[in-house]
């Protein structure tokens, strides 16, 4: 069975939905203390002076430690980057279309981070 080709308006409700999941993803609430910039670098600080005098093994976990908090400061800095806001207005005109398509339920939405008022705004009702 082939599959047909996406029109342009297709790929714009994709594009729109999966941009608006994946920032929801992101800013996600998680448990305990909210990391911070800050506290990532003065952990980065931490293990700099830490490398000093440390043995060959412990300077190997060490390295790996520094790679992973870079790349955690780099993915913080993204998040407080992205403007939900505009990313939500393009779900809101987009989210009906997409949803009616792939016949998405108004559950499936909420369950996956999509909030009531959002989705009534899109036009997406429960089902009764």
């Amino acid at each position: 069975m082939a599959r047909t080709k996406m029109t342009n308006s297709e790929k714009v409700e994709v594009a729109a939905v999966r941009e608006y999941l994946k920032a929801l993803e992101q800013n996600a609430p998680r448990r305990g203390r909210k990391r911070t910039p800050d506290g990532v670098r003065r952990q980065l600080a931490s293990v700099a002076a830490e490398m000093e005098g440390a043995t060959v093994t412990r300077r190997l976990g060490l390295v790996q430690q520094r790679i992973d908090l870079e790349a955690e400061l780099e993915v913080l800095k993204q998040a407080g980057s992205i403007d939900l806001s505009a990313l939500e207005a393009n779900f809101v005109d987009h989210a009906a279309a997409y949803g009616e398509r792939r016949d998405i339920s108004h559950a499936a939405w909420r369950e996956v981070g999509v909030s009531a008022a959002t989705l009534k705004a899109a036009g997406i009702r429960r089902s009764t």
